[in-house]
Formats: structure tokens, C-alpha cells, sequence
């Protein structure tokens, strides 16, 4: 990879990052939380549905703003909301401020992903597109992986408070590189003109269009999935099944290094075959562990393993889904890649929320409201590939 285009993937990841990094860090926090706020496990895990909430929202004003005014200001000013944000957190005082802040935090954390997959749209065709998202998700596969670690050793040396300290770090950080490393992708004469009439009528002509809206909604179902599994993990690993907190990373680091093994095994295949070809195999394979994990969940055969076995590959599928759904799903929205990003983040952000107040909502004590959440997303998936897709599946 040449050193420019491996410097912008680094950038790019560390900005798309914002979300499992501001997600897994304080996973292995929630019980402490709970405790600390003198709450119960429903309070605690809605700081995570509302974080999706305004991960899916902020998305829709910040596509319009790159579309019109570029790519960088707009995320200078997301940055800078999410890093005052983080540290606001680490200073609150009760349960219900940490859950305004925590949207507060989304807000700003939302526009490195819709303005990162603008840039890759900006700069690549679809093929490139889908290989640049796959050494993306090599990047930021990385939080998914450390984050939670570094969540639970933190948590040994002092409260969950230094938690979003570390955050707000790592935000002023990215504003930094972004500042003086990411070039504009968006020229002034590429640029849209109009407000808010301009912004509704992109969005009008996205919803619109069958092709797009079944890549993003492909995506969608299995991020939401995801989703379900960030919010239902916690309970089911530390709680249910007894694995201490300072350990819980290490399993969800294992599921992310799936991921990106999945993503880079993706990226080869690029070479010989369509990134619509691979989600062909992709979805129903892991659609079908999802059932496989849904039926564990609901009879506890296998135990701890008996969760892990089917979650691993629920969870690596995605390395072959996200880049090439997303690629396939931009690929020709031109002029409005911003726009386009931001209404795919907003569907997929908008169900993975509520797939993890699903999750929370349905608490009783077992894996079951994890693995059937996840088992019902995984085969709507799949039902769109079967009857929706196919018809798309030579299109350019």
C-alpha cells in the first residue's frame, strides 16, 4: 500500500473508531456503574441505546454539511463536540446527565463515519471502495479488540470515570491528525449548492432507490445484530456465565480479530470476484449460525462454548458484509456521497438501536434475548438476499 493511501486509511479508521471505541471501552464498566449510580442493569444499558440514537440522527445533518461545505469543517466541528462531550462524562454526577452526555457525545462522534466512507466515495470506484473500507475495517478493528481490554485494566487501577478521560484524549488526538494529515476530498466545484430544501430532496431521491436502500439495509440488519451483541454480551459473559470483568475483553477481542481476519480474507477476493458475488455466500452463512445460536441460547447446550462457537462466525461474517453492502450501496451516488452516507448510517445506526433496546428490554436472565435478536436480524438479512438483491447483482 503506498504510504499516502495508507496514511489516509489511518486516518479514516481512526475517525470511523469514535463509536467501538466511545462502546466497548466501558463495556467491561457497566456492572460498576450500576453500582455506582445505584441503578439498575436497564439504566446502565440505555447509555448505550441513546448513544446509537444519536449516532443515527447526528448523521443526517452532517451529509448535507459535507456535501455543501466540504468535507473537513464539518468534522472539526463533530470532533470537537465528541472530545468536550467524553470529558463532560467523566465529570457527571448522576446517571441521567451521563445519558444526555452520552447522546451529546454521539452527536459528535457520528461525523467521522459519514464524512470517512464520503472521502473513500470521493476518491475511489466501487472495487477500490470496497477494498479501502476492508483495510478501514483493519484499522479500526483494532477498538473492538483493545478497547475493552484497556476498559478492564483501567478499571483495575481506578474508577469507570478515567474511562471517558482516556476518550477525550483520544478525540483531541484525531482532531489533531485531521488538522494537519487529511486532505479536502471535496472540491469547491463539486460542491452542492441550497439548505435544508436540498438536503430533504437528496434524501427523498435516496429513499427512492431500491438498489441503495437494500445494500444499506443488507448492512444494516447485520450491524444491528452487532449491536445486540455490544448490548447483550455484558450481561450474558459476566454475569450469566460467571467470566470476570477484566476477562470479558479478551472474548470480545477474540470475535473482533475474527472480523478483521474475515475483512482481509474479503479484500483477496476482491481480486478474482464482485463484492455483490461475496455477499452472496456471506449472508446466508452466517444467518444460518445465527440459528445455530438463537437454538444454544434457548437450551444452554454447550454453555459458555456453546455461545462463543456460533458468535464468533455471527460476528467475523461482518468482515465480508460491511465493505462490500457499503461499496455497493455508494457506489453511484456522485454528488450526494455525503448524503448517501449519512442516510446508511442512519438506518443502520437507527436499527442497531433499537435492536439493543430490544435486547434490554427483553432481560430475563438468560442468552436468549441476545441470540433471538440477533437470530431475526441475521435472517432478514437473508431474506433480502434471496429476493431483493439477486436484482441488482450486475448493476455497476
Amino acid at each position: 500500500m503506498k504510504q499516502s493511501t495508507l496514511r489516509l486509511a489511518l486516518i479514516l479508521g481512526a475517525i470511523t473508531a469514535f463509536a467501538p471505541m466511545s462502546i466497548d471501552m466501558y463495556l467491561p464498566a457497566f456492572p460498576a456503574m450500576q453500582r455506582h449510580f445505584a441503578t439498575d442493569a436497564g439504566q446502565v444499558q440505555l447509555t448505550l441505546s441513546v448513544f446509537l440514537l444519536g449516532l443515527s440522527l447526528g448523521q443526517l445533518f452532517y451529509g448535507p454539511l459535507a456535501d455543501r461545505y466540504g468535507r473537513k469543517k464539518p468534522l472539526y466541528a463533530g470532533i470537537a463536540l465528541y472530545t468536550a462531550a467524553s470529558a463532560g462524562i467523566a465529570l457527571s454526577g448522576s446517571i441521567d446527565s451521563l445519558i444526555l452526555l452520552r447522546f451529546a457525545q454521539a452527536l459528535g462522534g457520528c461525523a467521522g463515519m459519514v464524512i470517512a466512507r464520503a472521502v473513500v466515495r470521493d476518491l475511489f470506484d466501487e472495487i477500490g471502495s470496497a477494498k479501502m473500507y476492508a483495510q478501514l475495517m483493519l484499522v479500526m478493528g483494532l477498538a473492538p479488540i483493545l478497547a475493552p481490554i484497556i476498559g478492564g485494566q483501567l478499571l483495575l487501577i481506578a474508577d469507570w470515570h478515567v474511562i471517558f478521560w482516556v476518550l477525550a484524549g483520544f478525540g483531541a488526538a484525531c482532531l489533531t491528525g485531521v488538522a494537519l494529515a487529511l486532505p479536502e476530498s471535496l472540491p469547491a466545484e463539486r460542491r452542492g449548492a441550497g439548505g435544508l430544501g436540498a438536503a430533504l430532496r437528496n434524501y427523498a431521491l435516496l429513499l427512492r432507490s431500491p438498489a441503495f436502500l437494500a445494500y444499506a439495509m443488507t448492512g444494516g440488519f447485520i450491524q444491528a445484530g452487532m449491536f445486540a451483541y455490544i448490548t447483550g454480551s455484558p450481561f450474558v459473559f459476566i454475569e450469566l456465565y460467571q467470566v470476570p470483568a477484566q476477562h470479558y475483553g479478551y472474548l470480545f477481542g477474540l470475535n473482533a480479530m475474527g472480523l478483521i481476519a474475515a475483512s482481509q480474507v474479503n479484500h483477496r477476493l476482491l481480486a478474482r470476484r464482485s463484492g455483490r458475488q461475496v455477499l452472496n455466500v456471506a449472508v446466508p452463512v452466517i444467518a444460518a449460525s445465527a440459528l445455530v445460536l438463537a437454538a444454544t441460547a434457548a437450551t444452554g447446550f454447550g454453555g459458555l462454548w456453546g455461545i462463543i462457537v456460533p458468535l464468533f462466525v455471527c460476528i467475523a461474517g461482518y468482515g465480508f458484509i460491511a465493505p462490500n453492502a457499503t461499496a455497493a450501496a455508494m457506489a453511484s451516488q456522485g454528488r450526494i456521497a455525503g448524503s448517501a452516507s449519512a442516510l446508511m448510517g442512519v438506518l443502520q445506526f437507527g436499527t442497531g438501536a433499537l435492536s439493543g433496546t430490544i435486547v434490554g428490554l427483553l432481560n430475563d436472565g438468560t442468552a436468549r434475548p441476545m441470540g433471538f435478536t440477533i437470530a431475526a436480524l441475521y435472517c432478514c438479512a437473508a431474506l433480502l438476499r434471496f429476493f431483493v438483491l439477486p436484482r441488482f447483482a450486475k448493476q455497476n
